[in-house]
């Protein structure tokens, strides 16, 4: 039998019933008009596809199943499935290389908003979805260049519902806090910071970002995405603070970008003093990559403090970059016992 599904799957042929003593406890025939078997059948050649969550059978039977008084099984299940979730996703952190990672990472992403449709499961589903994907970055940065396009998939859906947007944040704070994979992928970090640059411009002078709700409805939902719009503008103006940082030759086009929003009469609040801290970094250089450079390991340069340290570090209120250029003794004559009071 095992042998005849897969010749279905691979040829489409018939299944038929072995005849005969098979030593299978299976005594009737497989049922091959179920459609939801069909749809999960025909994908098996490159696992379950995520597009048979698309189906209307498979759809229809979540809704109902939704509809109807939970049973304890389903409850049960909905209370288990994040646990599994946790651990299936920490061994993947542990045991897993890079390129499995870079296959995983876009399913991930593709079911941050199709799922089963319980508030609390979901909340916790994407909660653990979203750390995954956070927890992956943060060990491999460089994913983010390979997974370029799934990455700018996402931020182009972001105004299609409020879990796409949350997706679409998580991801421009990855960008962003990475360095859109490290100073050696310039590229990949041109092409994230003009996605970057479209979302800005897209949703700057706009007042909600849930095109696809409906015209009427209510004002709590409306002030849900307004303010679901001005979190994801603050990451978009974080993430373009932060390329322009780790890669000096999009520092111009990120001036004009924040000078738009500083400019901008119809902005949220937040989102506008964001862009003006920003701006007044840029004007010093030093301190702008200290605060917003990529928090990978690199080399450190004139000026560079580690935040980690500052327990054990005594930061003054000069600018750091003017301290590259003194070297040697120092040109005073005068030590911190002269400045801190001796009892």
């Amino acid at each position: 039998m095992l042998l005849a599904l897969m010749d279905e799957a691979y040829t489409g042929s018939a299944v038929e019933e072995p005849s005969g003593n098979s030593g299978s406890d299976d005594s009737g025939p497989l049922d091959l008009t179920d459609p939801m078997f069909l749809d999960l059948l025909k994908d098996e050649n490159d696992g379950i596809a995520a597009k048979h969550w698309i189906s209307p059978t498979i759809s229809s039977t979540l809704q109902a199943a939704f509809n109807s008084p939970q049973s304890d099984r389903l409850k049960q299940s909905l209370e288990m499935a994040p646990r599994f979730l946790t651990l299936y996703f920490a061994t993947a952190l542990r045991d897993v290389n890079d390129s499995l990672l870079c296959a995983l990472i876009p399913v991930v992403m593709s079911r941050y908003a199709a799922m089963f449709p319980d508030k609390v499961f979901s909340f916790k589903v994407r909660e653990r979805l979203s750390d995954f994907i956070l927890a992956a970055f943060q060990r491999s940065p460089n994913i983010i260049a390979v997974l370029k396009k799934p990455i700018t998939d996402r931020l182009g859906e972001a105004h299609d519902n409020l879990a796409k947007t949350e997706l679409a944040l998580h991801l421009c704070w990855a960008i962003g806090e990475h360095g859109a994979g490290g100073v050696g992928h310039k590229d990949v970090a041109r092409e994230l910071f003009e996605n970057l640059e479209l979302l800005l411009y897209e949703n700057l002078a706009t007042s909600r970002l849930g095109l696809s709700q409906e015209p009427g409805s209510d004002s709590m939902g409306a002030s849900s995405r307004k303010s679901s719009q001005a979190r994801l503008l603050c990451f978009v103006v974080t993430a373009i603070a932060k390329l322009a940082t780790c890669h000096s030759e999009l520092l111009p086009r990120a001036r004009v970008s924040l000078g738009k929003v500083a400019r901008s009469r119809t902005s949220d609040r937040r989102v506008w003093q964001r862009a003006c801290d920003y701006l007044g970094l840029m004007n010093e250089p030093a301190i702008c990559l200290s605060v917003l450079g990529p928090s990978t390991a690199q080399g450190n340069g004139p000026g560079i403090v580690n935040w980690s340290e500052g327990g054990t570090k005594m930061v003054a209120h000069v600018p750091f970059y003017l301290l590259a250029q003194q070297k040697g003794p120092p040109s005073h004559n005068f030590s911190f016992a002269d400045l801190l009071p001796t009892e």
